[in-house]
């Protein structure tokens, strides 16, 4: 049975709330009005300062109106050479203009600026310059500025061959709305929103299967390429599941799918699908390294659990911070021992601007894009209040990468998804030794301590060390360490020499019952990723049929994030810009 909370009253919640705290909230704003002023002066540090690989060219141009102006172009990653920023300086050398450009093809082409008697602007593709695409072009025309006015998200430039990434608002659910400015505008917000998720949300999207025994005939057929299936107990060997809240298509799906067994996605080669409730593991696996992970109940036990898998053979992973988060300022629940006064951030920036961050994926992208789903956790939740990590690095703030350029320094001893420069896919925690591998790092998120890791003594995949322990491991929920709610979680699993990214979503769960599934399906390493909502555990999968875009969600209320307008459908993350980070995967043909 599909439990879900009752939505007219999750609509509502959120803005009974906001009645309620009306008059504080007021007050509150005036005094972050009042104090902001007093700190206005505070210097702070550009994010191209945080670049350690970029690239600065300059040279003076003669403008339409006779007055010289400097040109800067700044290539922030010059090996990954994705993304540059345009400055304009007036005669006295102060920046009057900045532009971010994307550059989509960044293994053939290549942004210059040629200092000499006639500088100008150009654009090369395997060292041959590309038409139309000069600094007489772009900036004494004014193309520039003419995209940057079209207010596309991703205005073209050159012919479509550089993008110009203009500012953009990027969506969100009334739930985010409301809860974003409990926390940022209340005191003791963050606690009101704790109440609610305790009281309105635990086990509110708890799924019990629908079980019985399957007869010989519905045993899967053999199929070459799939994941390894997990090791489960054998007394659940022939159950069949009957998963209410599946969105996707399978191939060969009668009546139901066998516990821990995996089945291929419709038309969607390389996708698997498999579902499993923790007490069918196997008890070798549940009663293993109890000093890790806590006893699970019987309600957690009975969660269904569906994982997608992608063969990494066949997609690239692409990683998208949102419009909004996560944001690079302190969290909230960084100590005052470890900030450091008179910054406005653990790496000393409080926006990457004149970095712009659109919330979506790229035109170029979006034509081989499979599927997308969202990241980690806001700046607010991606810090520690306590244990070890909350007392060294400033608050061990979860760092992230995209496009090679550095908007939050990875932390050691975090669990990362990584993406190189040679489309290699890693999981692993970050180390000081890790940095030397820095210039080849396209995309990264950190999302807080492992769930499971590899274990170099026995050769095998254990529980994080903080699994069991609320606080040190960061897990959110309760301080009552109630932990139990629909979470999300990434893994990798070598099988078969081939390698696949295992995307999990727990109905309902503690870290404890995710590290046993992933130990279960045989995965190498595991990290969470996000919970609480569908908004924030969101997957969605997308083929090409006929004319238009057909478009599948793991769960069926997943649909409910994207949009329609005039009749048209509008998926999140490639219809319309949202503003929460995402990953997404893209076929490699």
């Amino acid at each position: 049975m599909l439990l879900r909370p009752h939505h007219r009253l999750i609509t509502e919640l959120p803005a009974l709330l906001l009645l309620l705290f009306t008059s504080v909230l007021l007050t509150e704003v005036n005094a972050v009005a009042d104090s902001g002023s007093q700190s206005a002066g505070n210097q702070i540090t550009s994010v191209v300062n945080l670049q350690p690989f970029k690239t600065v060219q300059s040279a003076e141009i003669h403008m339409p109106d006779g007055n010289l102006a400097e040109v800067t172009l700044i290539n922030l990653n010059s090996n990954i050479n994705q993304w540059y920023i345009l400055q304009l300086s007036d005669n006295h050398k102060k920046v009057v203009e900045e532009y971010h450009l994307e550059n989509p093809y960044p293994h053939d082409q290549r942004l210059t600026l040629n200092e000499n008697s006639q500088p100008r602007l150009a654009l090369t593709r395997k060292g041959v310059a590309v038409k139309d695409c000069s600094s007489l072009q772009l900036i004494v025309k004014g193309e520039l500025e003419t995209a940057r006015k079209s207010r596309q998200i991703y205005a073209p430039l050159c012919n479509g061959n550089i993008f110009l990434r203009n500012p953009t608002r990027g969506h969100q659910t009334t739930i985010e709305t409301v809860t974003g400015f409990l926390r940022d505008r209340l005191p003791g917000g963050e606690s009101v929103v704790g109440f609610v998720k305790d009281n309105f949300f635990k086990d509110a999207f708890l799924e019990k299967a629908q079980t019985k025994e399957a007869s010989h005939s519905a045993l899967p057929e053999s199929e070459p390429g799939l994941p390894a299936p997990a090791d489960i107990n054998p007394d659940f060997a022939n159950q069949l599941i009957f998963p209410a809240g599946l969105g996707l298509q399978l191939k060969r799906r009668a009546k139901g799918v066998l516990t821990g067994q995996w089945y291929s996605v419709q038309d969607n080669p390389g996708i698997f699908v498999s579902l499993i409730q923790p007490k069918a593991i196997a008890p070798a696996i549940l009663n293993s390294h109890r000093n890790r992970v806590n006893r699970l109940d019987n309600i957690e036990s009975g969660a269904l659990a569906y994982l997608i898998a992608f063969d990494l053979d066949r997609f690239d992973l692409g990683f998208t911070i949102g419009t909004e988060h996560p944001r690079v300022g302190w969290s909230n629940r960084t100590r005052d021992s470890v900030k450091i006064k008179g910054i406005p951030g653990p790496d000393g920036i409080e926006t990457i601007a004149p970095i712009v961050a659109n919330g979506m994926i790229s035109p170029v992208d979006s034509v081989s894009t499979v599927a997308t789903f969202t990241g980690g956790f806001k700046r607010a939740h991606g810090a520690f209040k306590y244990g070890a990590f909350a007392e060294r690095n400033r608050g061990s703030h979860y760092g992230f990468i995209e496009r090679g350029v550095v908007l939050s320094t990875l932390q050691p001893e975090l669990a990362t998804v990584l993406v190189y420069d040679d489309g290699t896919v890693a999981l692993k925690t970050w180390s000081e030794e890790d940095n030397v591998n820095l210039d080849r790092i396209v995309h990264a998120r950190q999302n807080g301590v492992p769930i499971l890791e590899w274990d170099s003594e026995s050769q095998q995949p254990v529980p994080g060390s903080l699994v069991a322990k609320w606080g040190a491991g960061n897990w959110s929920g309760s301080h009552d360490m109630k932990l139990r709610t629909l979470r999300s979680g990434a893994a990798l699993q070598d099988s078969g020499g081939k390698r696949f990214l295992i995307y999990g979503y727990f109905s309902t769960a503690t870290p404890s019952a995710m590290a046993r599934v992933f130990q279960a399906y045989g995965c190498s390493y595991a990290l969470h990723l996000d919970m609480n909502a569908l908004e924030h555990t969101y997957l969605a999968l997308y083929r090409q049929k006929e004319s238009h875009l057909a478009v599948q969600h793991l769960i069926q209320g997943m649909s409910v994030l994207d949009k329609t307008r005039k009749g048209a459908y509008i998926p999140r993350f490639i219809g319309y810009p949202d503003n929460r980070d995402f990953f997404y995967l893209m076929r490699r043909d």
